[in-house]
């Protein structure tokens, strides 16, 4: 009887069950959005139990789809939208208060007093992040400080916290396994990439009681296996890492010097660095891209806060087009945006300005300027912001960037891969499976139970789908990019309250 993988994508915006087989051929596939809460400027909140609901959902319909029991899944892996901070009473699963997204801008004012009082040096050589509200710390603190009695239970021992893989496993396995992987707990700002632990002196920073922290686990290996009611019998868990690790770790970038950059809700671009952290003065993150064994591979990231989720906005909230599919058609159809340029810091700039006051803006506007334009604008957006990032990486990389492999949901649109090697002024290689954040979970965990013997197993399931080479002139090129970073430095601290 054929064995299949189960990855688990768990994402910003929706929950999606994949099903890939031993060629890493996607057999099945289910996909679920579930809310988004914004209940102040700047807040973004979810459900963890929609998120749990919704996960299990597409997991059971996926299975049913195909026709497939619990006895033909070799392994499930985990992969999921990272810094998400979930926190829940140990002895019953349910969540005291709604998770607190990764996008949350929040707590911009507490890391803004931090680093007014000098840690951010000592929170970047210790867990390679800079100070800011994307990361889970803070956000953990506001629960403790602001959930009733939540602060005393924690140091008790009745809650747990953790991101999102914490949160699935503990569900998934009926919460006898409390556990993430490092690439996770490498977001949190509580770990130590150096020693691989969380780490005391953050922790009293911070003021978290490690008796809710998960035990933190290699990415590939056993977490534990499903409880036996959810799916008619035990899976193995195999497979745990935060989505653009994942993502990295799917494209087959395995060597120090690979790159990829993955076009979803945000914008990421991630250099494998081997096992030698590279720290950053260019506002590049160094984090741990998995653990494999006793082995650890550490990346050099480059995090866009909204790159997909700028198309969400003009589909849901504007309603320019009823599908995201529609935009490469849309674009095409101007030859140009007519001077139009939207930054789309709905939620502050990340890498490299981190800014969390700047705020979305559309500029150079005419009344020439239609849909298209705008559509085409936020596609270049997405592309401009990659060439931010890649600027700053290669400042600072070990290694030469020659191309650069990407996937993401829209990486399936040529316009924006096109536009984006034309600014990058390097090819591009899309893989025939641009699902390679579900991919990497499901190798890992293929990886942890032997159903892969190795990498050279792994990597013949990756295979191109079509490269983009840049056909622009340099000087084009600059007059672009120049309006760009003019449009961007109008948007940022525009939420900042003058003192």
């Amino acid at each position: 009887m054929e064995q299949y993988l189960l990855a688990l994508d768990q994402g910003t915006t929706s929950s999606r069950c994949i099903v890939f087989d031993r060629e890493g051929n996607i057999r099945s596939q289910v996909n679920r959005e579930f809310q988004q809460f914004y209940p102040q400027d700047g807040w973004v909140e979810q459900d963890p139990t929609e998120i749990w609901a919704s996960q299990m959902g597409v997991v059971v319909e996926t299975m049913l789809k195909m026709g497939i029991t619990a006895s033909q899944v070799a392994a499930i892996g985990i992969t999921n939208q990272r810094e998400t901070v979930v926190v829940w009473e140990r002895e019953s699963g349910n969540p005291i208060c709604r998770a607190i997204v990764w996008q949350c801008r929040r707590t911009a004012e507490q890391c803004a007093k931090w680093k007014a009082e000098g840690l951010e040096p000592l929170i970047h050589e210790k867990t390679g992040l800079l100070l800011d509200p994307y990361f889970s710390a803070s956000k953990l603190k506001w629960i403790l400080d602001n959930v009733p009695g939540a602060r005393s239970r924690a140091e008790k021992g009745e809650l747990c916290f953790g991101t999102v893989d914490s949160w699935l496993i503990y569900r998934l396995t009926g919460g006898k396994v409390h556990a993430t992987d490092p690439s996770n707990a490498s977001r949190t700002m509580l770990f130590n990439i150096h020693t691989m632990d969380w780490d005391e002196e953050l922790l009293s920073i911070f003021d978290i009681p490690r008796a809710m922290l998960p035990q933190v686990k290699p990415s590939s290996g056993l977490f534990g296996y499903t409880d036996q009611g959810l799916f008619g019998g035990q899976i193995p868990i195999a497979g745990v890492a935060g989505d653009q690790q994942s993502a990295l770790f799917g494209q087959c970038c395995l060597n120090a010097g690979d790159v990829k950059n993955t076009y979803g809700t945000g914008g990421f671009l991630l250099m494998n660095t081997g096992n030698t952290p590279v720290s950053s003065k260019q506002g590049l993150l160094t984090t741990v891209g998995w653990r494999i064994g006793n082995e650890v591979s550490y990346v050099l990231e480059g995090s866009v806060f909204t790159c997909g989720a700028v198309i969400q906005w003009l589909r849901d909230g504007m309603k320019l087009f009823k599908k995201a599919s529609e935009t490469e058609k849309m674009a095409n159809k101007v030859p140009d945006t007519a001077g139009v340029y939207l930054v789309p810091a709905f939620v502050g700039l990340g890498a490299p300005y981190w800014d969390a006051y700047a705020r979305a803006s559309i500029q150079g506007l005419t009344r020439a300027a239609t849909a298209n334009h705008i559509v085409r604008a936020a596609l270049e957006a997405m592309a401009y912001q990659t060439v931010d990032v890649l600027d700053a990486m290669r400042q600072e990389a070990p290694f030469p960037i020659g191309s650069i492999r990407v996937d993401g949901g829209a990486a399936a649109n040529n316009f924006l891969l096109q536009f984006q090697s034309d600014v990058l002024g390097i090819p591009l290689t899309r893989p025939s499976c641009v699902e390679t954040t579900a991919k990497g979970a499901a190798s890992l965990a293929a990886l942890g139970v032997g159903y892969y013997s190795g990498f050279e197993e792994m990597k013949r399931t990756w295979k191109t789908d079509r490269v983009f080479a840049p056909t622009m002139g340099a000087e084009q090129r600059e007059t672009l990019l120049r309006g760009w970073h003019k449009a961007v430095e109008r948007s940022l601290a525009w939420a900042k309250v003058e003192s």
